[in-house]
């Protein structure tokens, strides 16, 4: 039961506020004296206390209540104080207040005031203390993680993160793929990093190829390997990824990027080991862990014809799915405080300016914030206008009008070819499109047209 201290001198205050608490569940302890009431808060557990500000007789300077906050802030100092006296200054009360004083209210005091009050801060400390319990218990989970695997010096506070960072980690050891799925800049490479780490081939290299940044007349080469004249300009042998990766691990980020026919000798490589490279007939093998990630949708891009089925199936054998930093807000702080060093601190604002952003580019974004931020700050210390972020309604605003001034443009014959050659995906059609994928829907509704099935 929930459990409030009134220490007062006056044994009928504490008879009046157990009478009044007691119709709410909500059990009284009483104490007459400073030093009674903090013998009975090292005893028992308290969740609030409720103290007087004279006990003397005679007294009005209200020293000696502001004594007892000091004492009652060194022993539990996140226990909220409501400060009761008839006699105490309203400057006393209100210093109190601000040293961390929950409330002030004077005798005679309203019931459904101090009720109200004493309900409110009772809340307000079971959800700090379960707080606090979850960050216990996340802390402690990822002291086992750390204790287990190597998180490659990952960041992350929300339970998002450490599901994905966790289940890396699980499936780590077994020699099948894994797919990261995510938006871009969300951390996709250091997950795959992670399950590097702690896999078998650890030892050996990992290499990281970026599909989408390769043009795809070159992916083949990129990926296995080139003899000298197998392409135009291709005046020496070019070794592959795929062999410089040998006994490690294969990071192919976009894999959705992969044009069919590199698509075909993947596939060949995840089932067999063995590949060839471009102007050669000669079989090479390979002992490679393929790790791949992507932000497209591969179900939308295989009804397309895009994209192989029986590859999707073959790299889809274990899928660790990254949310939006939007949708993990608890990492953003600890992110932010990591990308600024220990040199720099994070001013009220700018923490504030943080929160309230919308990290469309993630993590990514995030960081190229911060190293901005680091270069504008004075006397070691980031505001919110060194981080030279849109305000929240501004952005808002701004993003209205720039969809608004998309949409008149966009026709419904543009929005119907637009679909259909994403396989009907709204996503995929509205970033072609140059749109958000609201400003599609909207725009879609006034032509009075459907999302395919699946979009």
């Amino acid at each position: 039961m929930r459990t409030v201290l009134v220490i007062d001198d006056n044994p009928a205050v504490a008879q009046a506020l157990e009478l009044l608490f007691g119709l709410h569940d909500i059990r009284t302890v009483a104490a007459s004296t400073p030093e009674s009431g903090l013998a009975v808060l090292s005893r028992q557990r308290i969740d609030l206390v409720i103290a007087d500000m004279n006990f003397s007789a005679d007294t009005t300077s209200g020293d000696e209540g502001a004594e007892l906050f000091r004492a009652l802030r060194t022993q539990r100092a996140d226990l909220p104080v409501i400060l009761l006296t008839a006699w105490t200054h309203l400057e006393s009360a209100v210093q109190l207040v601000k040293a961390g004083a929950a409330d002030y209210l004077g005798k005679p005091w309203d019931n459904d005031k101090l009720l109200a009050t004493v309900e409110n801060l009772l809340e307000l400390a079971e959800a700090t203390r379960e707080r606090d319990r979850l960050q216990g218990e996340l802390q402690r989970r990822r002291e086992r993680l750390s204790e287990q695997y190597d998180l490659c010096k990952i960041v992350f506070a929300s339970d998002a993160m450490e599901r994905a960072v966790e289940l890396a980690c699980r499936v780590a050891r077994a020699q099948v793929p894994v797919l990261i799925t995510g938006p871009n800049g969300a951390g996709k490479e250091r997950i795959a990093q992670i399950v590097h780490a702690n896999s078998a081939v650890h030892g050996g290299p990992f290499v990281a190829v970026n599909c989408g940044a390769i043009p795809s007349e070159l992916i083949e080469a990129e990926l296995f390997g080139a003899e000298a004249g197998a392409y135009t300009g291709a005046v020496r042998a070019r070794v592959g990824r795929f062999e410089l990766a040998n006994g490690g691990t294969l990071f192919l980020d976009e894999i959705g990027n992969l044009p069919l026919a590199g698509q075909v000798k993947l596939l060949r490589v995840l089932e067999t080991g063995q590949f060839e490279m471009l102007g050669s007939s000669r079989t090479r093998s390979s002992r490679v862990r393929v790790l791949s990630a992507t932000n497209a949708d591969l179900a939308a891009l295989i009804r397309s014809g895009s994209f192989r089925e029986d590859l999707y199936y073959r790299l889809n054998v274990i899928e660790i799915a990254l949310p939006p930093l939007t949708e993990r807000r608890a990492d953003i702080l600890p992110l932010a405080r990591h990308f600024l060093g220990p040199d720099l601190q994070l001013s009220e604002d700018a923490a504030a300016a943080l929160l309230a952003h919308d990290w469309h580019g993630n993590v990514r974004e995030l960081r190229n914030s911060i190293e901005r931020a680091k270069l504008m700050a004075r006397d070691g210390i980031v505001s919110a206008a060194d981080l030279k972020l849109p305000p929240a309604n501004r952005a808002a605003a701004d993003s209205d009008a720039s969809r608004s001034g998309a949409e008149t443009v966009v026709s419904r014959e543009t929005i119907e070819a637009a679909l259909r050659d994403a396989g009907g995906n709204v996503s995929r059609a509205a970033q072609s499109l140059g749109l958000s994928r609201q400003a599609l829907y909207r725009r879609m509704e006034r032509f009075n047209m459907r999302p395919l099935s699946g979009a």
